[in-house]
């Protein structure tokens, strides 16, 4: 038996509905074809799947479909805006942290939260606040160095 849903996906109406066992991720993409969340470990320890949900970061393969009830979901897709990506997305491919990009999208979802709470953060709260975050490329350095782009170009200390 399904549950109806609504809720708010990268600033649309969403009327669907979800098993009450599903979880988030697997709505955003398989009924949603939302494809830019990834799933990786699937027991919330990589971050793949990171989405903004009511503004905060959240690992959506520990989130049930249902719980998205009237709250405001943000997806990677949902982050450019008229065409211009979202200088976290920007500074990303600036940077070079972009890497084998499977993990990037959880990246950048928690970079936003990041830089929404702390416009400036240090190098050290970067990496904190990516710990959640599971690169399995070959490291963090050009990440960090992207979040720390990301926050000069929200702050307009440098251009695009």
């Amino acid at each position: 038996m399904t549950t109806p849903i609504r809720f708010t996906l990268n600033g649309q109406p969403v009327e669907t509905a979800a098993e009450p066992s599903q979880l988030l991720v697997e709505l955003l993409r398989a009924q949603l074809g939302r494809t830019g969340t990834h799933v990786g470990c699937d027991t919330s320890q990589c971050g793949c799947c990171t989405v903004l949900m009511d503004g905060e970061a959240v690992k959506s393969c520990s989130v049930l479909a249902v719980q998205a009830e009237g709250s405001a979901v943000t997806t990677v897709e949902g982050l450019a805006t008229g065409g211009a990506l979202h200088p976290v997305q920007q500074a990303f491919i600036d940077c070079h942290g972009l890497q084998c990009g499977f993990c990037t999208p959880g990246m950048i979802m928690s970079a936003v939260d990041l830089l929404q709470r702390n416009p400036s953060p240090s190098d050290e709260e970067v990496v904190e606040a990516l710990e959640g975050n599971l690169c399995r490329c070959t490291g963090y350095v050009n990440i960090v160095a992207a979040v720390q782009r990301a926050a000069k170009l929200m702050a307009g200390e440098v251009t695009a």
